[in-house]
């Protein structure tokens, strides 16, 4: 069972679905707790170099995004494909990986 299925399998099972609207502000706001600890951990930008998360923090982002797509029915597997073959592209074009938007 793939990281998405084990998600979805705990949703249905404590009654836990939301709205993708709802699953998109838990993701900010778990994303947010990511960067208050990189903001600690390099003393507000002062030490880049010590920057640190706690792993369950990461693991909340994670859980967030992954309820997210299964919320609107996307494969996370597919869509990160997709994204890697877009950067990959870009490499390929400009040596960047970027948007440039």
């Amino acid at each position: 069972m793939d990281e998405q299925d084990r998600v979805s399998a705990f949703l249905d099972e404590h009654n836990l679905h939301a709205p993708p609207a709802h699953r998109v502000l838990d993701l900010v706001s778990e994303t947010g707790e990511l960067a208050k600890d990189v903001n600690v951990a390099t003393d507000y930008g002062e030490n880049p170099g010590e920057a640190t998360v706690q792993e369950d923090e990461l693991g909340d982002a994670l859980f967030c995004l992954l309820a997210l797509a299964d919320e609107l029915d996307i494969d996370a597997t597919g869509a990160l494909d997709t994204a890697l073959s877009k950067y990959d592209d870009r490499i390929e074009e400009t040596d960047d990986a970027g948007s440039k938007d």
